[in-house]
């Protein structure tokens, strides 16, 4: 790999990321995203927005409206990116299949260095068949090809598991629970640990990167550089838990005992079959991705084709960028408050 220094940048180089655009600032990842950037006091950070959205930004965003899908999408969206260092994509799985790749031409043609594609989640560059297996592997392969095509940003995505927070209030589909209701499907015993990650430790993650000089100064420079991770994933983990260290959890922050709840149990090869055939069905298609999706990770060994389902701290970039340790039972809490306030 050919390594640059910033002694040898032109004139003007400052070696430091300043100007961040995010499109999907408002939604479950980009929002902490958002946050966690701007309470480093080190960017300006822009919000890509469509005319007329009414979702919740952070406060200290700018914003820029662009219809992506107007004659002069394209121009306005080259514009609104001429610029910038960086261009974030956290996109709903509901957008219009085109949309990334309508941002990452934008982002080729208007020369941003850094794009983060919308690329969350488990990242197998060089193992086809666990892509297709985990269906959101080939999506998360196709985005990073995507920027690679253009031929002009290098992209760093994000390796993480499921989002902790986000799954736990979701609903049954996710993992197993419901809270405001108080009942849990546990897959299988509820026993096997799975690697997961908080939404808002994406966001630290995220902002740490992007606060480190962007090259080393020269060939002596041993300090930790944006370039480290230039065409390579950020690997980012919160907890190694089971479904019953959840449960716990929860019991915890609702002050609740198993006897204050509905617990069943499915098996989680069962629970994927039912998911693949609910795919099939047209209408509750979406319900059958996600179920699919989520007992993939909790397969038994004998028939995973996940292989490792937890993480090792050194496989993980957590140490290098100084996260913190989170408090399980702390995330628990605001995923059930979460829960409770949706369902009112």
């Amino acid at each position: 790999m050919i390594v640059n220094y910033a002694k040898d940048q032109p004139v003007g180089f400052t070696n430091r990321i300043e100007r961040i655009t995010i499109v999907g600032a408002g939604g479950t990842i980009g929002h902490p995203i958002a946050e966690e950037l701007l309470a480093t006091g080190k960017h300006t950070v822009t919000a890509l927005t469509r005319p007329g959205s009414t979702n919740s930004l952070p406060i200290g965003l700018k914003t820029i409206a662009v219809s992506y899908d107007s004659n002069d999408g394209e121009a306005a969206l080259v514009d609104a990116l001429r610029g910038q260092q960086v261009l974030i994509i956290c996109l709903s799985s509901q957008a219009a299949r085109d949309t990334h790749h309508r941002l990452v031409v934008a982002a080729a043609k208007a020369a941003v260095p850094y794009v983060v594609p919308n690329a969350w989640g488990w990242v197998w560059l060089n193992d086809e068949k666990r892509r297709q297996e985990s269906m959101h592997g080939e999506v998360v392969y196709q985005n990073i090809k995507d920027v690679e095509a253009q031929g002009v940003s290098s992209w760093i995505c994000v390796r993480c598991s499921f989002w902790y927070d986000f799954s736990l209030y979701m609903g049954e589909r996710t993992y197993g629970f419901t809270l405001p209701d108080k009942k849990v499907t546990l897959f299988d015993d509820g026993e096997r640990k799975i690697w997961t990650t908080t939404t808002r430790q994406v966001g630290r993650a995220v902002a740490k990167l992007f606060s480190l000089k962007e090259l080393p100064e020269d060939e002596n420079d041993q300090d930790l550089t944006v370039a480290r991770w230039k065409n390579r994933p950020l690997a980012v983990g919160s907890f190694n838990v089971s479904q019953r260290n959840m449960l716990d959890s929860v019991h915890h922050a609702m002050g609740t005992t198993d006897e204050d709840w509905t617990i069943t149990n499915e098996s989680s090869v069962a629970r994927r079959e039912r998911g693949l055939k609910l795919m099939a069905t047209g209408p509750r298609h979406q319900d059958g991705f996600v179920l699919a999706l989520y007992a993939g990770i909790f397969l038994p060994d004998e028939v995973s084709w996940f292989g490792k389902a937890t993480f090792d701290e050194e496989e993980v970039d957590n140490q290098l960028l100084g996260l913190p340790k989170e408090d399980l039972d702390e995330v628990t809490k605001q995923a059930v408050d979460i829960a409770v306030q949706m369902k009112q």
